[in-house]
């Protein structure tokens, strides 16, 4: 049978000693930069409603938006594993699926965890006397989850970087946006914002390469939006200010 076009031969091992270049286009960015976003703002989130002061309609508001905003990043970054590349690894990676259909399964109860902290974050942002114990819940459900990334990231993603040719697109960030302005949630232009936030210039240079050119042009206009937003909910001033 042909090998399809999206997949490689299995190259030999890197040596230990190759070098690898800093600002290459990162494989499977759509999966690694929204993996790393989610786990930066359930760092963060915790301490926000800590700080969160009685009568401070505005920052409760801008929190509990922010959330709503992380679970349906979440729910995206999900589609595009479950409806992307689960099924692409259990027909090429049979090896791989009994852990695939526990990731799948587990994709469920995270959403379901989310859901329920969703309620919580509702109820400390209208009632900051409860914002501490609603913290420890958003920082448990933080752990929850990185045990579900790391399995994906040491288990899934060297497999994934075997079989898929580096022109492939699955688990790219051009992927990713098409699949945010399909569906119905967040807009591509706050969802790049926050999965580059934090990102080296250089390498954020080399992933809009990858993007389509109206993406590119705009990103100044995003991410300059996106930094007001973002100053006045964590408390940073933007660069230049």
């Amino acid at each position: 049978m042909p090998t399809p076009t999206h997949l490689q031969s299995i190259p030999a091992p890197r040596g230990p000693r190759e070098a690898v270049a800093v600002a290459r286009p990162l494989r499977f960015a759509g999966l690694r930069l929204a993996q790393a976003a989610l786990r930066r703002d359930l760092a963060r989130v915790p301490t926000a409603l800590r700080l969160l002061q009685p009568g401070d309609e505005a920052g409760a508001a801008a929190l509990q938006r922010h959330w709503d905003f992380l679970t349906a990043m979440l729910t995206c970054h999900h589609e595009q594993q479950d409806g992307r590349l689960w099924p692409l690894l259990r027909r090429f990676a049979p090896e791989l699926r009994l852990l695939v259909n526990w990731l799948e399964d587990d994709h469920h109860n995270l959403d379901h965890c989310f859901t329920r902290t969703t309620t919580l974050m509702r109820v400390a942002t209208r009632d900051p006397a409860s914002c501490w114990s609603v913290a420890y819940a958003v920082e448990e459900l933080a752990a929850r989850l990185e045990t579900h990334l790391r399995i994906e990231e040491e288990q899934v993603f060297p497999v994934m970087a075997r079989l898929l040719v580096p022109q492939s697109r699955v688990g790219t960030l051009p992927e990713l946006l098409d699949l945010l302005r399909l569906a119905d949630g967040p807009g591509a232009p706050d969802a790049l914002a926050w999965l580059l936030e934090g990102v080296a210039e250089e390498q954020i240079d080399a992933l809009l390469a990858d993007c389509d050119d109206l993406t590119a042009r705009q990103w100044p206009h995003w991410q300059a939006v996106y930094a007001r937003c973002s100053a006045q909910l964590w408390g940073v001033a933007p660069a230049g200010e």
